[in-house]
């Protein structure tokens, strides 16, 4: 199965995707897209990582998420990646739309092919204003039709406010 969980900023989505995980019972890779280039971020990787099981294997991988994804997926493997609003940040921040288009192409394309479970999380950032700046407003459209293409080709899509998850699409938790 592959799974979309989606919410916004401590919305309880990465606490989900990894309850989900661990009650699957499948070997788990944890496949990470940040990057902790400040000391905040690095706070936040930390507390990622004390949460999550010393068993499961990890992966860090900032832009080129397909092909993990590809070389991690198998039968009775299950691969938890936090998240793609990262992913998607981190290629924007290359500057170039060829190598974007293609990263997002990939994952897109390489979906259907991968075996045993798949849990993606991503921020919801569409919901409130549209944001100032041409580099702001173009992270906020990309996700969403990144969201878009990867809700067609989930078997379930989740939405998670203040830690409580809501079923879109597919089979209830």
């Amino acid at each position: 199965m592959h799974e979309l969980i989606l919410g916004g900023a401590r919305s309880g989505k990465s606490r989900l995707a990894e309850r989900l995980a661990a009650e699957s019972g499948l070997a788990v890779t944890y496949i990470a897209t940040s990057q902790a280039l400040d000391g905040e971020m690095d706070a936040r990787v930390q507390q990622h990582r004390a949460r999550r099981p010393a068993h499961w294997a990890l992966v860090e991988e900032p832009l080129q998420l397909a092909r993990v994804l590809r070389e991690q997926a198998g039968e009775g493997r299950c691969l938890l990646v936090d998240c793609l609003t990262l992913w998607l940040s981190n290629l924007l921040m290359l500057d170039d739309e060829a190598r974007l288009e293609a990263e997002r192409e990939a994952l897109l394309e390489c979906l259907a092919e991968l075996p045993g479970r798949i849990i993606l999380v991503s921020n919801e950032t569409g919901l409130g204003i549209v944001p100032l700046g041409e580099l702001t407003r173009r992270y906020v459209d990309a996700a969403g039709w990144l969201h878009q293409a990867l809700a067609e080709r989930c078997q379930r899509v989740l939405f998670t406010v203040a830690g409580l998850p809501m079923v879109l699409k597919g089979e209830p938790l």
